[in-house]
């Protein structure tokens, strides 16, 4: 099935094998065209211990069929739920404390790649976003946004979108705005949505390009890439992570590392059931440029314009200080 924008065919993705990638031309295609989709960079195997992991956690919650083995994806329509619904909270919650989840970014295939593009200083942050799509459920698609909204910084830092199965077009994988990178932060609508987006008439760049995305490809993009994700129109969940990495020599938002809300997370409580040490607090080792620095921080959380305001800074500093 092609992916359709307003009635017409999406032009395929910009792509390359993963044993045929160089710094070169990962470097070259970011400039252009503001991603890159790699096939095969991860191997299926190591993608499928981690699906492994997400359907048992979401098989628990209900939101499977009955009758169908797991890995398979069938969507019970009847439990269909996204963010902010307090059920996919909680569920989502399990999903983001399994070590599977946070070791998939690490993986030594995906940071070869990783070190293409920003050399060997890299960051990975560490609040990957899993991506738990029902389908035929309009609510829950996610619209045109650029990443960089999300996360301050330093513009230069990019997203590896990495799906946990084959995912054809109707299951609905990411799609970009070719070149959308080169037009700066684009103004994004907050007024009664959740999730900020882009409206049509707002998106700059060239034309839209998708397709199919299997197990162990990787999309590349840059923060200021306008992409969003095609709607789910089969009758599976789509499943996927997104991981945020940079040289980490650039500014880095202390956002990215910290859990600055109300929901009562925090490392020690996500690390708790963790059979191994490797990955935890592993960016505290690293020289950061954070931004606001941590001093910055402390007169922030003493005399930001508000307590909310104030609060949020004081958890951050006690985060990463």
């Amino acid at each position: 099935m092609d992916g359709r924008v307003d009635g017409r065919a999406m032009k395929p993705f910009r792509e390359v094998k993963a044993n045929e990638v160089t710094p070169e031309l990962l470097r070259s295609a970011m400039d252009r065209d503001g991603y890159l989709l790699i096939r095969g960079v991860v191997p299926r195997s190591d993608v499928d211990q981690l699906l492994d992991d997400v359907t048992q956690v979401i098989e628990a919650a209900g939101w499977l069929e009955p009758g169908h083995d797991p890995m398979e994806r069938m969507a019970n329509a009847g439990a269909a739920c996204g963010d902010p619904d307090p059920g996919f909270k909680r569920t989502y919650q399990e999903v983001f404390n399994l070590p599977a989840f946070h070791a998939l970014p690490h993986h030594p295939e995906l940071k070869r790649a990783m070190k293409m593009l920003v050399g060997d200083r890299v960051l990975v942050h560490p609040k990957p976003i899993g991506r738990l799509i029902f389908p035929q459920c309009d609510r829950l698609t996610v619209h045109a946004h650029q990443d960089y909204r999300f996360m301050g910084g330093d513009p230069e830092c990019f997203t590896a979108w990495i799906p946990m199965h084959d995912c054809p077009v109707d299951v609905g994988p990411l799609r970009i705005l070719e070149g959308s990178h080169r037009f700066g932060i684009i103004k994004h609508e907050d007024e009664n949505l959740h999730v900020p987006e882009i409206a049509s008439a707002e998106a700059m760049g060239g034309e839209w390009v998708g397709g199919e995305i299997m197990a162990g490809d990787v999309l590349i993009f840059h923060s200021l890439t306008v992409h969003a994700a095609s709607p789910n129109l089969s009758r599976q969940m789509r499943l996927s992570l997104d991981c945020r990495f940079q040289d980490y020599r650039r500014v880095l938002n202390p956002a990215n590392l910290a859990f600055a809300g109300d929901s009562g997370k925090s490392w020690e409580k996500i690390y708790a059931s963790w059979p191994s040490e490797d990955l935890k607090y592993y960016w505290k080792g690293l020289p950061l440029n954070l931004k606001p620095s941590v001093s910055e921080l402390q007169e922030l959380a003493a005399s930001a314009e508000t307590e909310a305001i104030r609060a949020r800074y004081a958890k951050i500093l006690s985060q990463v200080s």
